[in-house]
């Protein structure tokens, strides 16, 4: 699986149309459907995006966390899957934003595509310079680092 890495400042068109970054793009040109996974956030004033092989991922461990009929099951399936569209890419790695997606994340003309590993999230720049700043506070003031890894 490809990694989403950096930021890039996108143009939306009338229509709703955004082109996807290059580098993400390439990220996911080895699966088989070739667009991407789309659904508001519910963290954040944004949007997450990812490849189909992470949706299959997320619904393999959401099942193997809850009871498949339980409450905390379908009111998560809801927000993950109920609420997702896949975007096809256009001839030019173009995608059509919804006009609910639009709405629910404040786009107007321009969008922040922010790689975040093996997601990433669409947002307005200017929600998204508030958002970096208070990230990197929150790293800064709690020192967070990463755990110790496996040698490769």
């Amino acid at each position: 699986m490809g990694l989403f890495l950096s930021t890039f400042i996108n143009r939306v068109d009338k229509k709703g149309r955004v082109s996807v970054p290059a580098p993400f793009r390439a990220a996911l040109a080895h699966e088989s459907y070739q667009g991407v996974v789309l659904f508001p956030s519910y963290t954040q004033k944004a949007l997450e995006g990812v490849g189909m092989a992470a949706m299959e991922n997320m619904g393999a461990r959401m099942d193997s966390q809850f009871a498949f009929f339980s409450d905390d099951h379908d009111e998560l399936a809801t927000v993950l899957f109920g609420e997702s569209v896949q975007l096809n890419f256009d001839e030019n790695g173009r995608i059509i934003l919804p006009q609910n997606f639009i709405d629910f994340a404040g786009i107007d003309d321009q969008v922040a595509f922010v790689g975040l590993g093996q997601k990433f999230q669409i947002w307005t720049p200017k929600e998204f310079e508030s958002r970096k700043n208070i990230a990197r506070n929150s790293v800064t003031s709690k020192k967070v680092t990463l755990p110790k890894g496996v040698e490769s």
